[in-house]
This record gives structure tokens, sequence and C-alpha cells, in this order.
């Protein structure tokens, strides 16, 4: 929904940000760490990715389509 920011800034708002994955890996070598980081917590099954909805790759466009349109939750995977 729509933030209104002036409305925040009455009630004692700092800022507000929307920080985006280069604010944090602006260098390769960040990256491939926080991946290795991100890959290791996964393995381990401290954090679980939730596949709510599959497409078989041919329905990649379907896929692409909900997700626009806000139909999916969770991760969507395309199967081969």
């Amino acid at each position: 929904p729509p933030v209104n920011i002036g409305q925040l800034a009455a009630k004692g708002s700092l800022f507000v940000t929307r920080p985006a994955l280069a604010t944090y890996t602006a260098k390769p070598d960040d990256l491939q760490a926080t991946a290795a980081d991100l890959f290791d917590v996964m393995a381990s099954g401290k954090v679980k990715a939730e596949i709510a909805q599959t497409f078989p790759l041919k329905d990649a466009a379907d896929a692409h389509r909900a997700l626009e349109g806000s139909k999916t939750v969770g991760s969507t995977v395309l199967i081969p």
C-alpha cells in the first residue's frame, strides 16, 4: 500500500529507505561471500524456502504473469 511520508515524519520517523542488493554487495567479493553465507544457512536447515507453487519451464510466461499480478506467495520454482 502507498506510504504517506509526511504522516510518518509527523510521528517521528527519521528516514525511509529501500536498499537493493547492490547496497550491501557493491564488490564481487562481497557478493560471493554473502551468497556463500546464504547457501550455508539454507543447507543447514536453519532457514527454509517455502515453495508455494511450481510451473513447468515451458510455462515460464505464466509464472511471470502470476508474479507480476501478485498471485503468488513464497517461492515460485520453474521445473525443467
